[in-house]
């Protein structure tokens, strides 16, 4: 792991002072789980925004097709490597990371390390259904966090400013948001100045997860870095993004020596 300080020479903590890999001009953390968790960890007791985006070759694609989602992810105080491909990525530019962070594990150590703390937490995103029985999972696994909020991702652009107050009044330590990909992450950055939370991330499918719809991937297939197949498994509907995937690869193999170019 890095021994890079993330914090100013004043104790504040610095999103600048990350250690990173650009790839394809997406700045990835090279922090590993427990220095990104302490570094948030600090970032909430300063009361400093910051949106986390757990990264994945298919947002890296959609990055360099789209410069507003490039705009927003270059913008975002950390971005962590979720995605198995963006760590091998790393590896093969010669710039590795201290290990892969999946947005479903740091959730999970964020619950913990906040639990001592009494840390606040909102939840958005997915149906009523599965956002409430995320909500009692976490409460059952965490009791010592305080679940400020609960509501469902089914609100139109004209309901963001309802749901916008909805968070400032709640005033949470962390914001968690698990919505449609295409609007996940650029929700979050349009609004995190309005929401002011420390930490505002995105989280895909892991309320699914928590709720108990979907099943994480079996420890065989984390190791063997096939938890995108495993998903896959589960819902066959996403072949069509999943063919990201390869065409990711071959692009950083062929690239190899521009992939870290600003």
């Amino acid at each position: 792991m890095s021994s890079t300080s993330t914090t100013t020479p004043g104790g504040a903590v610095s999103a600048q002072a990350i250690p990173k890999v650009r790839i394809y001009g997406v700045p990835v953390s090279k922090m590993g789980m427990d220095q990104t968790v302490a570094y948030l960890a600090k970032a909430i007791e300063q009361r400093q925004p910051h949106q986390i985006i757990t990264a994945n070759p298919i947002m890296v694609m959609s990055a360099l097709d789209d410069p507003a989602y490039m705009s927003m992810m270059q913008q975002a105080e950390l971005i962590v490597p979720d995605g198995t491909g963006v760590v091998w990525a790393a590896n093969y530019v010669g710039e590795p990371v201290a290990e892969r962070v999946p947005g479903y594990d740091l959730l999970n150590e964020l619950m913990k390390a906040g639990e001592s703390k009494g840390w606040k937490v909102y939840l958005l995103g997915a149906s009523n259904e599965v956002i409430q029985a995320a909500a009692d999972k976490l409460r059952m696994n965490y009791p010592g966090i305080q679940l400020v909020g609960v509501r469902d991702g089914y609100f139109t652009d004209a309901q963001d400013a309802e749901v916008i107050q909805s968070i400032v009044d709640a005033a949470p330590d962390l914001l968690f948001v698990g919505r449609a990909s295409a609007n996940q992450e650029p929700w979050i950055g349009k609004y995190k100045g309005q929401l002011g939370v420390p930490v505002m991330m995105g989280v895909g499918g892991s309320f699914d997860v928590l709720s108990g719809k979907l099943k994480r991937a079996p420890v065989v297939f984390q190791k063997l870095r096939l938890e995108w197949f495993y998903r896959l498994l589960q819902e066959p509907w996403r072949y069509k993004r999943m063919l990201l995937l390869p065409k990711f690869a071959m692009k950083v193999m062929r690239d190899k020596e521009k992939v870290t170019k600003p």
